[in-house]
């Protein structure tokens, strides 16, 4: 069994996955721009000049005469191992200086001006001068042999705790501020360009969504809609025509087979009068006269497509008028009465009058079949726009009110009608923007209630 994936949301997706790709970015920018500046000494220059002041400051001394000199510390002696072009600069107060290593001559002399300074760091600027120039740090510190100044500046690799703080503060510096400034506009953004793109697909959706099955010819425009989303909306558009020619084949397949079925009807209907009287010829013609209502049916199932359109007013109370004059006759002769209720006065709405007389005299024609052949079979025209027809047999359940109304559909397998009836009474109402329903009558049996728009008084 395959299994479906669910959907997603594309803002947020685009969002994160943006905000990932900047944060490659950026780490990909601040590793070149260290790998450049180490190329190119800089890193370097930044040096680890705090260890070499501390392990001067503890081995600092004076010897006999009141010079100084450096005792042979375990701190001066590892820093001598690893920093070859390890140089400094020490000065006291009183004149007295101890030097080693290779003492740029810039910085040789320049102690005895900084006197009154306690720190500071000598250099030149980083892109205008040569980055191999290593800068110095001056400091004056308290050692043993009293209060002395320090310069120096080592060559050597930085610690390794301080490579990474330096590492650290340098991506804390430059890429954490440039991700969250990115990262920020990016979820801000990114949710906006999106649903302003996407503007034209929630129009086309709209149109998707007010597609019916009346409609035929309907398609979905592809105006502001992005071009990745055309070749959807073109899909959906071609499947559109093929199934309008597809149910256009249909109708026409059955209002042919329906006009066909007319002539063989009529002859066979003109054949069964000429038979004796008898119970045999009475269940031949009925049977007939339903193959006929079935045919009748099925074109007026085609004749739906050709209602009138825009409609016209209508009048209500003159069309119920009109189908119980016509089934009265038929309803008297098989055992019921057949009552009218409708006032006086004109109540109308918009619509199709043939449409609308097939439907009230489907639903009468249906409660006439299907009654127990006793009571009253009743027609009721009220305000706004409402049509009912009863009756007193035995219901319908509340069940299966709802499927009565599809097309074959018989509340009994025994049932001789062709169920389409009623389907019809649907599809014209539906057409109509009005609603059907079944309820249950006041005196037993079913009630069918036809509720449509009424015209709207200006």
């Amino acid at each position: 069994m395959s299994r479906h994936a669910d959907p997603y949301c594309l803002r947020s997706r685009l969002s994160w996955r943006l905000l990932s790709l900047q944060a490659a970015l950026l780490v990909a920018l601040v590793a070149v721009i260290i790998t450049g500046l180490c190329a190119s000494g800089f890193v370097l220059a930044a040096r680890d000049e705090d260890r070499v002041i501390d392990a001067v400051q503890h081995a600092l001394t004076r010897d006999a005469q009141g010079g100084l000199m450096l005792r042979a510390t375990p701190e001066l002696k590892q820093l001598r191992a690893e920093t070859p072009d390890l140089w400094f600069l020490v000065r006291d107060r009183e004149g007295h200086s101890l030097s080693e290593g290779a003492v740029p001559a810039e910085f040789a002399t320049i102690g005895g001006a900084l006197d009154h300074i306690s720190q500071a760091r000598l250099g030149w600027q980083l892109f205008e001068d040569d980055p191999r120039k290593a800068p110095a740090r001056l400091k004056r510190v308290d050692a043993d042999a009293g209060n002395v100044q320090v310069i120096t500046a080592t060559q050597g690799t930085l610690t390794g705790a301080k490579a990474v703080l330096m590492t650290s503060l340098m991506f804390l510096g430059i890429a954490l501020p440039g991700l969250l400034l990115m990262g920020t506009a990016t979820l801000i953004a990114t949710p906006m360009i999106v649903r302003r793109a996407f503007r034209g697909l929630d129009t086309t959706a709209d149109q998707a969504r007010r597609i019916d099955i009346h409609q035929r010819g309907a398609r979905l425009s592809v105006d502001q809609i992005p071009l990745e989303v055309v070749p959807l909306v073109t899909a959906v558009n071609d499947a559109l025509a093929r199934l309008d020619e597809g149910y256009a084949r249909h109708k026409r397949f059955v209002a042919d087979a329906a006009h066909e079925l007319r002539t063989p009807i009529a002859i066979l209907n003109t054949r069964l009068e000429s038979l004796p009287p008898g119970p045999d010829k009475t269940r031949l013609i009925e049977d007939a006269a339903r193959l006929a209502t079935l045919a009748e049916q099925l074109l007026d199932i085609q004749r739906l497509d050709r209602c009138g359109h825009p409609f016209a007013r209508v009048n209500l109370v003159a069309i119920a008028q009109g189908v119980a004059a016509e089934l009265a006759p038929l309803a008297i002769a098989a055992g019921y009465e057949l009552a009218l209720d409708a006032p006086e006065t004109a109540i109308e709405t918009l619509g199709d009058t043939v449409a609308l007389e097939r439907a009230l005299t489907n639903l009468v024609q249906n409660a006439i079949q299907h009654g127990p052949r006793r009571g009253t079979i009743g027609i009721r025209v009220s305000k706004p726009a409402c049509i009912e027809v009863t009756d007193e047999g035995a219901g319908i359940p509340p069940e299966q009110r709802e499927m009565i109304f599809e097309p074959f559909y018989r509340l009994t397998p025994l049932d001789r009608g062709a169920g389409l009836g009623l389907n019809m009474v649907r599809e014209i109402v539906l057409l109509h923007g009005g609603d059907v329903s079944v309820l249950d009558g006041a005196n037993g049996g079913a009630c069918f209630r036809i509720t449509l728009p009424p015209i709207r008084a200006k």
